[in-house]
């Protein structure tokens, strides 16, 4: 060059290079600024934000159900007596005639369209439970300490007959006539008024004997018990 002018040596280039792997090649004494790099940082920020929230609310508990509104349809009931010593307890679910009154036993009622018709569970819902400590008899049908389901034969509606089954723990409408302790007659009559809610009770006849009495609709139906 021409007189004392220094050569003049740029130290970065109008247009950076690129590597084979996409990376910004930048100057030798400058950071090279690449868009496509900060655009995935901050995607990977979002999702490991994402990621966090997800995880915070499924480790957060439910919030609990709400109770059901209104009254059971059938609601659960136990009626329990001690007679000798010995307590004999019925737990059953109670239903409601509901204006369907001499439109539940016949042959074309409410209970014609279970299963196991004319086996009817006694009841509504779960089978109907028997327990006596100790053991009784039950209109001439021997039936030991213990737990027993019980089902009524309405194949005549005016004329019941108790069933005593020894499979428990089922649901109601699941019957098994190889598991029948034994059937016996029940003692109809007509109650004073319409009985709305279904009622099981036990009477205390005294001494040894005591009465087990199934009201529903316009039928009532029992047996004597005597306690060994």
């Amino acid at each position: 060059m021409a007189g004392n002018q220094q050569p003049v040596f740029s130290i970065g280039f109008p247009n950076q290079a690129r590597r084979c792997d996409n990376r910004c090649v930048g100057a030798v004494h400058s950071k090279p600024f690449c868009p496509e790099e900060k655009t995935t940082m901050k995607r990977l920020l979002v999702c490991a934000s994402l990621l966090f929230v997800a995880a915070t609310l499924s480790a957060q508990p439910a919030p609990p159900k709400a109770p059901p509104k209104g009254p059971m349809a059938s609601p659960p009931a136990t009626v329990t007596a001690t007679i000798a010593g010995k307590t004999i307890t019925v737990n059953y679910n109670s239903p409601g005639v509901k204006g369907r009154a001499g439109h539940i036993f016949t042959k074309d009622g409410l209970i014609s369209t279970n299963p196991g018709y004319p086996v009817w569970r006694a009841g509504a819902n779960a089978a109907t439970k028997l327990h006596t400590d100790g053991g009784i008899t039950v209109a001439g049908l021997k039936v030991p300490a213990g737990d027993y389901t019980l089902f009524v034969d309405i194949s005549d509606p005016d004329n019941w007959v108790l069933i005593v089954n020894k499979q428990t723990g089922q649901w109601g409408l699941k019957y098994d006539k190889t598991q029948d302790l034994g059937r016996v007659k029940m003692t109809m009559s007509k109650p004073l008024a319409l009985v709305e809610n279904l009622k099981y009770t036990i009477t205390d006849l005294g001494g040894t004997t005591g009465k087990l009495t199934l009201e529903w609709e316009n039928h009532s139906a029992s047996v004597l018990i005597a306690v060994h």
